[in-house]
C-alpha cells in the first residue's frame, strides 16, 4: 500500500494524448508550404476504351482475267491511283484477231439471215396464190428462226471477244495507294494465277475496328437508337497522343461467346494520312457526357483506407482532411462529390499534410496562375 503510493506520488502527472496538429504547433514546426488547385464545375466525357485495329474500308488485289505477255506497268511503287487510271497492259493482239473473227462469222450469218427473210416473204406472196405447198413455207419460216438464233450466237461471240480484249487493259477499280510491284513488264501472266499483279489500298477513309465488352453494349445502343453520333478517339501505343477523332460506324450483330465482347466499327476521314493499315491504336469512344459536375484535378486526389479524400485549404491557413466520392474519371480529371467548386485544394507536399496542419502557399508565380490564397479568405 505504501509503496504503491509512493509510486504515484513520485510519477509526474499523466496528461492525455494530443494529435500531430498540437505537437506541430507546440514544438514549433514551420507551416508547410504548398502549392493549391481549385475545383470547379465543368463537363467530363465517359468513354470506353478499347485495343483497335486500323482496317482499310476497301483493298482491291488486281488479278489477270485473261492469258497473255505483260507489256506495260503504267503505275510507280506507293503511287496514288485515282478508280479508271490504267495500271497494267497484257498483250491484246490474239484478243484482237478473236474479235475479228468473231465480227466477220456474225456479218456472214446476218447477210444469210437477211436472204432467208426475203425468200421468206417471197413464199408467203407465192403461198397466197397457192402456188406452194403449205409445208415448204413452214420450212423456210424455220430457216429465217434458225438464222436469227445463229446471229444471236455471233452477236454473243463479238461481246464476248470485245470482253476479252477490254482485260487486256487493266485499270483501278477504287481510289487509294498502290502497294509494291510485284511482276515485270515482259512476264507471261494467266487467269489462274493466285498472286495478284498489284494491290491497291483505300486510305481515305479508314476504319477501326475494336472489341468492347458486352456490359457497355446497352449504353452504346440506347444512343444509337436515339440517333446521336457517337465520337471515337484513336490514340498511340502510349495512350498520349491523339492521332485521329472519328464517329461510330455500326456494331456486329452477334457477341463473341468466347470474349464476351462485341464487336464495333469507326469510321475516319484519315485526309492527313495519320491511320496507317492494320496499325494497332488504342480507341477510345465517348458514350456519354456529365454536364456542369464539380471536377477536380486527379493527381490532387489521395486515398487511404477509408476511401479517397482531399486535403482542403481553411481560411485559418490550415488543411483539413475531405471525404470525397469519385465519379466518372477521364484522363487528369475526375468528377467528385463532397466539395464545392469555390474549394482550394492543396496539390503537393501531401507526405507533410495531416488534419490541422498549418501551410502557406506559394507565390502565384511560383505557381504559374493566379493566387488562390485570396479565395481561401473569408469574405
Amino acid at each position: 500500500m505504501f509503496f504503491t503510493l509512493a509510486l504515484m506520488i513520485g510519477m509526474p502527472g499523466c496528461k492525455r494524448a494530443e494529435s500531430p496538429a498540437t505537437d506541430a504547433r507546440k514544438s514549433g514546426t514551420p507551416p508547410v508550404m504548398i502549392s493549391t488547385v481549385n475545383a470547379h464545375r465543368g463537363d467530363i466525357g465517359i468513354y470506353v476504351n478499347a485495343l483497335g485495329v486500323v482496317t482499310p474500308v476497301s483493298t482491291v488485289s488486281i488479278k489477270s482475267r485473261v492469258d497473255g505477255q505483260l507489256m506495260a506497268v503504267n503505275y510507280q511503287e506507293g503511287q496514288e491511283v485515282r478508280q479508271g487510271d490504267s495500271l497494267l497492259e497484257i498483250d491484246p493482239r490474239p484478243y484482237q484477231a478473236a474479235l475479228t473473227q468473231a465480227e466477220g462469222q456474225a456479218a456472214r450469218d446476218k447477210a444469210l439471215l437477211e436472204n432467208a427473210r426475203l425468200d421468206l416473204q417471197r413464199y408467203e406472196d407465192a403461198f397466197a396464190r397457192k402456188a406452194i405447198p403449205k409445208q415448204q413455207l413452214d420450212t423456210q419460216i424455220s430457216t429465217v428462226h434458225q438464222y436469227e438464233g445463229t446471229v444471236q450466237l455471233d452477236q454473243g461471240l463479238v461481246d464476248n471477244a470485245k470482253l476479252q480484249l477490254a482485260y487486256c487493259h487493266i485499270t483501278a477499280p477504287i481510289s487509294g495507294r498502290v502497294g509494291l510491284r510485284v511482276v515485270d513488264p515482259g512476264n507471261i501472266v494467266h487467269a489462274s494465277d493466285t498472286a495478284p499483279l498489284a494491290v491497291i489500298t483505300q486510305l481515305k477513309p479508314m476504319a477501326v475496328l475494336f472489341n468492347v465488352a458486352e456490359d457497355h453494349l446497352p449504353k452504346i445502343q440506347a444512343q444509337l437508337k436515339n440517333g446521336n453520333q457517337l465520337t471515337v478517339e484513336a490514340y498511340d501505343r502510349t495512350q498520349l497522343v491523339k492521332i485521329a477523332t472519328g464517329t461510330l460506324l455500326t456494331l456486329d450483330n452477334q457477341i463473341d461467346t468466347t470474349t464476351g465482347t462485341v464487336k464495333l466499327k469507326a469510321l475516319f476521314d484519315n485526309n492527313d494520312e495519320a491511320l496507317f493499315p492494320n496499325q494497332f491504336v488504342n480507341a477510345r469512344l465517348l458514350v456519354n457526357t456529365q454536364r456542369n459536375v464539380v471536377l477536380l484535378s486527379n493527381p490532387v486526389i489521395q486515398r487511404n483506407a477509408e476511401g479517397a479524400f482531399v486535403y482542403l485549404l481553411k481560411p485559418d491557413q490550415t488543411v483539413a482532411m475531405q471525404s470525397i466520392t469519385l465519379g466518372t474519371i477521364n484522363g487528369n480529371e475526375a468528377e467528385v462529390e463532397g466539395i464545392k467548386p469555390t474549394d482550394v485544394i492543396a496539390s503537393d507536399n501531401f507526405s507533410r499534410l495531416f488534419e490541422g496542419a498549418k501551410v502557406t502557399l506559394r507565390s502565384a508565380k511560383s505557381q504559374g496562375k493566379p493566387d488562390p490564397q485570396k479565395a481561401a479568405q473569408p469574405k
